[in-house]
């Protein structure tokens, strides 16, 4: 009989972040890099709002990772793209868009 299980407790017990994909880490160090963010790469947590609150970014942050993600994995991301919201919904969304489209 278990008298009692332990769960985490403190700080650390509330960010608990979702484990990045390798195609995840690799579009936040990108993320981190090219938007000089003072954040670790890792600590992005995929499935978290990347525009407004969650990450933070505004438009111009939008426009500039569409940009070195268009050329890193050569396709067009277009600020005209319909598809926009749900492709920068979260590290996760964007992530899968990637993969669907890369060409490198």
């Amino acid at each position: 009989m278990i008298d009692s299980i332990a769960f985490p407790t403190g700080p650390s017990a509330l960010r608990m972040t979702p484990t990045q994909t390798d195609l995840q880490r690799e579009l936040a160090a990108l993320l981190v890099e090219a938007l000089n963010l003072d954040i670790a790469p890792e600590s992005i947590d995929p499935e978290a709002p990347l525009y407004g609150e969650g990450l933070g970014l505004d438009s111009i942050d939008i426009l500039e990772v569409a940009l070195v993600v268009s050329q890193r994995y050569g396709f067009q991301l277009r600020s005209d793209d319909d598809e926009n919201l749900r492709i920068f919904k979260s590290l996760a969304s964007l992530a899968d868009h990637v993969a669907a489209h890369r060409k490198s």
